[in-house]
């Protein structure tokens, strides 16, 4: 299962979640109206885990431009980005960064609406809908994803927090591939605690 610990801001935290090796993912975001927003390169950037860009209807030249200091392995697009968009962004950045699209998951309608995306992007990350952007500490209903029938694979996001490893566990979906972890995991905004990550990512790592 992949783990993707977002919304890492402070280069002494991502030194030792990424020296902990319990993250396949780490994500950074840059929409400014974020209270996690990296507005500079941290002093460090993780080695062990992959480097995931986070965007918010940015426009492709400063996707570029992040990337350029960065080098992300991912791009994950938290907007309204279309699937025209998804394929220039592509073409722009080349093979060696792959694309995950957030979906906010309100019904069962809007996983049938995430067909244009299949070729154009690598993953899908299904979370709680909201009137803004950025997350909201809440889980939908995942029942609902009963109803996605789509190739992509998909990761879970939205109020995942240190008592969920069972309820993960019992999600037997064949595109399931992951979950995105943030708000409940910190000590303070942007500040990761790695003593709960660590625990929750050997119960989940059970088999």
């Amino acid at each position: 299962m992949i783990v993707k610990v977002c919304g890492m801001k402070y280069a002494d935290n991502i030194r030792q979640l990424d020296e902990a090796n319990i993250a396949q993912w780490m994500g950074f975001i840059f929409y400014p109206k974020s209270p996690r927003y990296v507005s500079e390169v941290p002093a460090y950037l993780p080695r062990r885990s992959q480097r995931v860009g986070v965007f918010v209807n940015a426009t492709i030249d400063d996707i570029v431009a992040h990337h350029a200091d960065y080098q992300f392995n991912l791009v994950q697009l938290h907007g309204s980005e279309s699937p025209a968009y998804c394929q220039t962004l592509r073409q722009q950045l080349g093979t060696s960064v792959q694309l995950i699209k957030a979906i906010p998951v309100p019904n069962a309608k809007a996983l049938h609406a995430t067909a244009p995306y299949t070729d154009v992007i690598d993953y899908l990350l299904f979370e709680t809908p909201t009137t803004h952007y950025g997350g909201t500490g809440t889980k939908f209903d995942w029942s609902l994803l009963n109803s996605y029938q789509a190739p992509a694979p998909f990761l879970l996001t939205g109020g995942i927090g240190p008592d969920d490893a069972q309820q993960i566990l019992a999600i037997r979906h064949p595109q399931f591939c992951g979950i995105d972890l943030n708000s409940r995991f910190e000590l303070q905004t942007a500040l990761k605690d790695i003593a709960a990550l660590q625990t929750f990512t050997q119960q989940i790592t059970i088999t």
